[in-house]
């Protein structure tokens, strides 16, 4: 995946978030990583992979993929607030989408506690983890990604 493309159509969403809020860009990090944990215990909320008591399936595909790229726009944002990228091509899996889940918040909790380049990696392959445990290509989530990235435009100017 071309992750350059997603960073700037990032940066570009972000400044204009800035310009609306007068926020000065790299001051709310720690909203920004609280933010996307929301995101991701959403998404995880969808895919009912946790509730063992209950007989209900997860929601369909899209809605699991809409939540995803949700985290995704908050992890890209923060590697931009903090000067990192993501760089990686090779990633592992998981057996569990629990697993998965879990890994993704000890890696955010590692990476808020300290902010390097490397806990940043950890913490975005671990987001990719997910990803490839819930069946998502990547294709289809730069595609998805680009469709939410239009909705948030349209939600700042509609005062969301």
């Amino acid at each position: 995946m071309n992750w350059e493309t997603l960073y700037q159509m990032q940066r570009n969403l972000d400044q204009y978030i800035e310009n609306q809020h007068q926020i000065e860009q790299g001051t709310k990090v720690d909203e920004k990583i609280l933010a996307f944990l929301v995101e991701v215990g959403e998404l995880a909320n969808e895919t009912r992979c946790f509730k063992f008591w209950s007989l209900k399936g997860p929601s369909d595909k899209d809605v699991i993929l809409e939540e995803y790229v949700d985290g995704l726009h908050f992890l890209l944002s923060v590697g931009l607030d903090c000067g990192f990228r993501y760089t990686e091509t090779e990633y592992g899996e998981c057996d569990t989408q629990v697993e998965a889940f879990l890994n993704i918040y000890r890696s955010s909790e590692t990476f808020r506690d300290k902010k390097t380049a490397a806990n940043y990696q950890q913490l975005f392959s671990s987001f990719l983890q997910l990803g490839r445990t819930l069946g998502f290509h990547e294709d289809e989530s730069f595609h998805a990604y680009y469709e939410k990235n239009e909705v948030n435009y349209q939600r700042q100017d509609e005062g969301y």
